[in-house]
Parts: C-alpha cells; sequence; structure tokens
C-alpha cells in the first residue's frame, strides 16, 4: 500500500474525483495537510447542496419508484451551478409530492383504525351479552373484561373468589384465557387490583358503537376496508398520471448526482489555499500507475502526484486489501466476523478456507449427506447469495471424507472405504486429531511470529504469548510427550528446553510487573502456569475432530439400530427421518465447534483483528 498525496487547481477538483472514483483504487485520507495555510473547505457547499438534492430525491422515490439504476455513462462533471438547479426543481417537485404523501398516510391511519376496531371486537366475539353495558360504569358493581396467561388461570380464580368477585371463562386461545370478572365496588375493588396485577391479567379496550350485534358491526368494518383500498388505487392512479411526465428526468437527476457524489465523498480529505487543492490517500502499490495515468488523461490542468510509502507511525491507519478471489469470498465474510486483519497482517482468509474445510470434512464424512448439502447450497444459491459456495464447498469436504471413511448415508458397507471408516481405529483418530492440533497451534504460533515482526515488534515476537520462547516451549512438551509414549521418557534436553523457556518467560514477566514482593511473584507464579495449562488444554481441544468423526458413525448405528426394529416401510421412514435428523443437528454442531477451533484456537493467537477494510472511492449504482 502506498500513500499518495495530490496537488491539483481547485476548478480541477471535480474531474479529479471523476478519475478517482473510476479507478476504484483511491482510499481517502481525512487527517488535515502539515501545510497550515491549506486550511479552506473547498467542497463543502458543494457537500451540502448535493445532500440536500439527495434527500428530496430519496423521499420523491417512496412514492415514483425509480426505474432501474442508470449505467454510470457518460461520465461528465457536475458543477455547482448545475446541482444548484437540479435541488430547486427537486425541490419544487416534492412540494407537490408530499401532498400525495399525506394523502396516502391519512388512508394508512385510517385503515390502522379500522383493524384496531376489527381486533378490538374479535375479543368479544365470545361474550354473549350486552357489551353496550359493560362500558358503562355502576355504583354498585366492580366490572373486568380482559385477559390473563392460561397457566395463572386457576390461581386468578381463587384469588377472585376471595375477594368476593367472580369470574366468567367466556373464550381461551392457546396462551391466553379472555374472562369477565364482576363483583362489589368498594373496598373490595381496591383490593382485587394487585391480584390482577400479579396474574397478569390485561384489560382489553371495548369498542364504541356497540349498539348493534358484533357481527353487524364486523361487517360494516369489512366495507369501510374496501372503501379504503377503492381509494387507495385511484390515488395511486392519479400519482401515476402525475409522474409519468416527469419519471425521464428523475432519471437523469439520479445520475447528475451519481456522478456529483465522488466529490462530495472527497469532501472531509478536501483542504485548499487559494487556487490549489490538495487531497490524500491509500492506494495499492500495483495501482499507483494506473492512477497517474488516468489523471492525466482527465486532468487539463498541471497538478502534482506524491507517491511514499507508509511511515510506521501510520501503520494502525493503512486500509487492508480484502481477499478478492471468489472461492474465498464467503470465508472471508467469516473472518470479517472476527475483524479485520491490520496492514502487514498476514491475511488469515486462505488458511482459514484450508483448515476450517479439512476439520468439517473429517468431523461430518458421509458421501450421501454433503451431497445434501451441496446439493441444497446450489439450489438455493439466490438466496444464499455470495455464502452459496461456502456450502458447496463444505458439501464437498464432506463427500471427501464420505469416500475414505466408505459412508453414504450412514451405510458403511455400501461403498468401500478409500482408507477406513473412524470407529474401526478410534485410537489412531484420536492420534491424529492431537496430531493435526500440534501442526495448527505451531502454524499459529509461526504466524503470531511473523505479524509482530512485521511491525518491529521484536519483543513480542520473542516474549509475548505465542512468540518464539512461547514455540519452544510447547514444541518441547510435545517432543517430551512423544518420548513418554515410546518409553524414552522426557529427556534431559527436553526437560533443559522446557525450564528456560519457563524461567525466561518469567523473567520477562517479572520485568513488566509492578508492586510488592509477594504480589509480583504470585502473578508471575500464575502466568507461568496459566502458559503450561494453556497449551496443553488447547492441544487437547482437538480431540473434538475425532470425537465428533466417531459420534458421526455412532449416531448413524443408532438409526440403524431403530430402523431395524420397524417393518420396510417403517425402515424407510426412519433412514430417512434419521438422516435429517443428523443433518440438521449434528451438522449444526459441527459447525459450531469448527468455529470455535478457529476463532478461539487460531485467531486469539495470531489475529489483531483491529485494522479497517480497504474502501476505495468509486461510483454507486444507486443512492441511499
Amino acid at each position: 500500500m502506498k500513500h499518495v498525496r495530490l496537488l491539483v487547481l481547485t476548478e480541477d477538483l471535480p474531474r479529479a474525483s471523476l478519475a478517482l472514483a473510476d479507478t476504484q483504487s483511491f482510499h481517502p485520507d481525512s487527517r488535515p495537510p502539515a501545510e497550515t495555510q491549506l486550511d479552506a473547505l473547498p467542497g463543502h457547499q458543494y457537500h451540502e447542496v448535493f445532500i440536500q438534492a439527495r434527500s428530496r430525491l430519496d423521499k420523491i422515490a417512496r412514492l415514483v419508484p425509480p426505474d432501474a439504476p442508470p449505467a454510470i455513462s457518460p461520465i461528465r462533471v457536475v458543477d455547482l451551478a448545475e446541482l444548484d438547479r437540479l435541488n430547486a426543481w427537486l425541490g419544487g417537485l416534492w412540494d407537490e409530492t408530499s401532498g400525495y404523501e399525506e394523502a396516502f398516510r391519512g388512508l394508512d391511519d385510517a385503515e390502522r383504525l379500522v383493524r384496531e376496531q376489527q381486533a378490538a371486537l374479535e375479543n368479544f366475539a365470545q361474550l354473549n351479552i350486552d357489551l353496550g353495558m359493560l362500558q358503562s360504569r355502576t355504583r354498585f358493581l366492580d366490572i373486568h373484561v380482559g385477559r390473563v396467561p392460561r397457566e395463572n388461570l386457576r390461581q386468578l380464580e381463587g384469588a377472585v373468589g376471595l375477594a368476593k368477585h367472580i369470574l366468567h371463562l367466556y373464550m381461551q386461545t392457546d396462551a391466553d384465557a379472555h374472562v369477565v370478572i364482576v363483583g362489589p365496588a368498594g373496598e373490595k375493588e381496591s383490593a382485587l387490583a394487585p391480584v390482577l396485577s400479579a396474574a397478569g391479567f390485561q384489560n382489553l379496550p371495548i369498542p364504541q358503537g356497540l349498539d348493534r350485534p358484533p357481527a353487524e358491526l364486523q361487517k360494516e368494518l369489512s366495507i369501510r376496508l374496501d372503501e379504503i383500498e377503492e381509494q387507495r388505487r385511484a390515488l395511486r392512479k392519479t400519482l401515476d398520471a402525475w409522474a409519468a411526465p416527469h419519471r425521464e428526468r428523475l432519471t437523469e437527476a439520479r445520475h447528475t448526482l451519481l456522478m456529483a457524489e465522488p466529490l462530495v465523498e472527497l469532501d472531509p480529505s478536501l483542504r485548499s489555499a487559494g487556487h490549489l487543492a490538495h487531497l490524500a490517500g491509500w492506494v495499492p502499490a500495483r495501482s499507483v500507475g494506473r492512477l497517474e495515468r488516468r489523471l492525466r488523461e482527465t486532468l487539463g490542468q498541471p497538478f502534482d502526484l506524491s507517491v511514499r510509502d507508509p511511515l510506521p507511525e501510520e501503520r494502525s491507519l493503512v486500509p487492508t486489501v480484502p481477499v478478492r478471489s471468489r472461492l474465498l469470498a464467503p470465508f472471508g465474510m467469516l473472518v470479517g466476523q472476527y475483524g479485520i486483519p491490520a496492514y502487514g497482517e498476514v491475511d488469515p482468509t486462505p488458511l482459514f478456507a484450508v483448515t476450517f474445510l479439512l476439520m468439517f470434512g473429517s468431523m461430518f464424512g458421509d458421501l450421501g449427506q454433503g451431497a445434501v448439502i451441496a446439493g441444497a447450497a446450489l439450489l438455493f444459491r439466490r438466496k444464499l447469495g455470495r455464502f452459496w459456495l461456502f456450502g458447496l464447498l463444505a458439501g464437498l469436504a464432506s463427500m471427501g471424507f464420505g469416500l475414505l471413511y466408505g459412508s453414504v448415508f450412514g451405510y458403511e458397507h455400501v461403498l468401500p472405504a478409500l482408507w477406513m471408516s473412524p470407529l474401526s481405529d478410534p485410537l489412531l483418530m484420536l492420534s491424529i486429531a492431537l496430531a493435526w492440533g500440534v501442526v495448527f497451534i505451531a502454524t499459529a504460533c509461526l504466524l503470531a511470529i511473523y505479524n509482530r515482526l512485521a511491525v518491529r515488534n521484536w519483543s513480542g515476537a520473542l516474549f509475548g504469548h505465542h512468540g518464539v520462547v512461547n514455540l519452544i516451549f510447547y514444541l518441547a512438551l510435545v517432543a517430551g510427550g512423544l518420548g513418554m509414549e515410546r518409553g524414552d521418557g522426557f529427556g534431559l534436553h527436553t526437560w533443559v528446553l522446557i525450564a528456560g523457556s519457563l524461567a525466561v518467560l518469567a523473567w520477562h514477566s517479572w520485568r513488566h510487573q509492578e508492586g510488592g514482593l509477594s504480589e509480583r511473584i504470585l502473578v508471575v507464579f500464575i502466568e507461568t502456569l496459566e502458559t503450561v495449562i494453556g497449551y496443553v488444554s488447547n492441544t487437547l481441544s482437538f480431540l473434538r475432530v475425532a470425537a465428533f468423526s466417531l459420534n458421526h458413525v455412532a449416531l448413524s448405528i443408532a438409526v440403524f439400530s431403530l430402523a431395524d426394529m420397524m417393518g420396510a416401510f417403517g425402515h424407510l421412514v426412519t433412514v430417512i427421518l434419521g438422516n435429517l435428523f443428523v443433518l440438521v443437528l449434528e451438522g449444526g454442531i459441527v459447525m459450531i465447534q469448527v468455529m470455535r477451533l478457529q476463532y478461539y484456537e487460531g485467531f486469539s493467537r495470531y489475529f489483531s483483528g483491529d485494522g479497517h477494510a480497504f474502501s476505495p472511492l468509486r461510483f454507486r449504482r444507486g443512492l441511499s
């Protein structure tokens, strides 16, 4: 990534913004320039007019839906005078359009009122009494009409009886019971209030105009809704007729604002002094030459473009260019959920994609079920968007390991295994999972060391968490474990490496501690112990890779055991439902476990995630 600084004549700023947007390689840097005389804001008035014009166009578009987004062609300069004229025209058009919006809002309010009255009437449909009586308050009777959760009905009935009131249940739904409570007014009425509140009682408002039967009122309300809908259609027809002569110019207005938007986006980064304007930003190194050529083709006046490498203190400001591979795009989205790689850090997306597919496939290896996942991703690719590739690749990984395991929809003897079924040798599967964990953690530590060296954090690379000393300790610990497994013991050299690395880590921690002697000793001891326990437990976490591969086979055996108890038809149904159960439940659990291993055991070791994505100036297809 390169930092570029562009000096142009102020009158050439609109052309420069179009050139920068056209190349899609310029990420603005909004920091003010070092030259204090460059303190004017040349694009401020342009920005204010644009925002007002876009707001008016967006409000008009709510009632007059726009045509398809216009093609960004021809690219031309939109000066302030043209933008002012467009803004004035849109203002006048909105004054006319707002009348239609008010009319539609009035119809919406009328419809909402009618539907509220319908809903209120439905609450009393089963209450076969004169509802008008319930609206009138008497001196002697306390009347409550409402609903209460069904599970509280019996409790409320007993409490109401103690208060000398009568409870009448007139309707029940799945969740609520609709009741009428009647009793003497006075002291008993005030005693009933906390009882109703504790039972979750909700009063139901009684609609007005209950001098007629509810069925007659419902019919009248339905007729009113039809009338409102007819008025809405007539108003829409009138609006369409009014808007027809303006549609072409509205499309042109959208195109004009799209051409003006790049200069507005640059506004926070623009500074000027007299006729000279300054802007700066970040450009990928491979795109600097193309950007300079485009500026020479576009600008009619001389300009100055200076290019330099980022300074060490600017590293946190430099944007990170995201991965552009179509295959890796869905994995990049998942990486983005954790954070954006800081400039100079290794982008974890390729490693994440490979290790994710290997772990998912090994934990959920089945040719048939993997084919279902891949087929579903293909079938719903429009709804899934770019994420459908993720489902397809996960399904293919499952199919690949299904071939190795010889498993098709849980059947272990239909297809000869290219390797073996996991249950054939569980100890081997557990050993492979542990070896995979060692390689994964060691690779993560190496990436952490590289990332710190890239930013010249020498101390962090050597002594920090998952640095060189940590890696030496971990590899020595693994070597000692292998020696014990072979019966050779830890070995003297291994003990020396483990003790030496822990002593160095303790010494480094001691140097950075503050407080009393006992407090420093306690903190150093805890941190050292945490290092030992952490690496051991993190490695053992990868046993779940083998555990779920074994669990997958065990679930299939359970499904077939149930199916064998059924007849021919029952056997088929049980196998189908069992496979669906395994696909949905275990497939989801495996996905979560793989993500947990990636985020916690991988990203947390070497990936800071505190960067920000490269967002170049570009033409947008629409306004929002």
